[in-house]
């Protein structure tokens, strides 16, 4: 079994359970954890989790991009306005807009990416 099935398998081990998307991704000492946990031509969904003053650089998508915040705190930046984000908060980063983030205490966020 390859690598993308290895991670298929383990995604399709979600399909039809109740979950608590926070704890399906765990905090690292001093780095960005990552978990997909849908992939499809049509977009994903991808669960992330950030150690305080790790962050993302600022950057641009060709797609709308929708972030959940489900623990901690962080500060976004789109389109050159800040905003504090905390658990239970949600910001689309328009397509195309320069956007970027910072853990102002350790967080995990959703990703959804829609793709046309």
């Amino acid at each position: 079994m390859n690598d993308t099935e290895k991670h298929d398998a383990k995604r399709a081990e979600l399909l039809g359970k109740v979950l608590n998307l926070k704890d399906l991704v765990q905090y690292q000492a001093g780095t960005i954890a990552s978990r997909m946990i849908v992939n499809r031509k049509s977009g994903s969904i991808t669960l992330f989790s950030f150690d305080k003053e790790e962050g993302l650089s600022e950057h641009t998508a060709p797609f709308d991009a929708l972030v959940t915040i489900l623990d901690g705190a962080c500060e976004v930046w789109v389109g050159g306005t800040t905003h504090a984000m905390k658990e239970g908060d949600t910001i689309i980063f328009p397509a195309n807009v320069p956007h970027a983030l910072s853990a102002t205490t350790p967080f995990k966020m959703m990703l959804v990416m829609i793709r046309e």
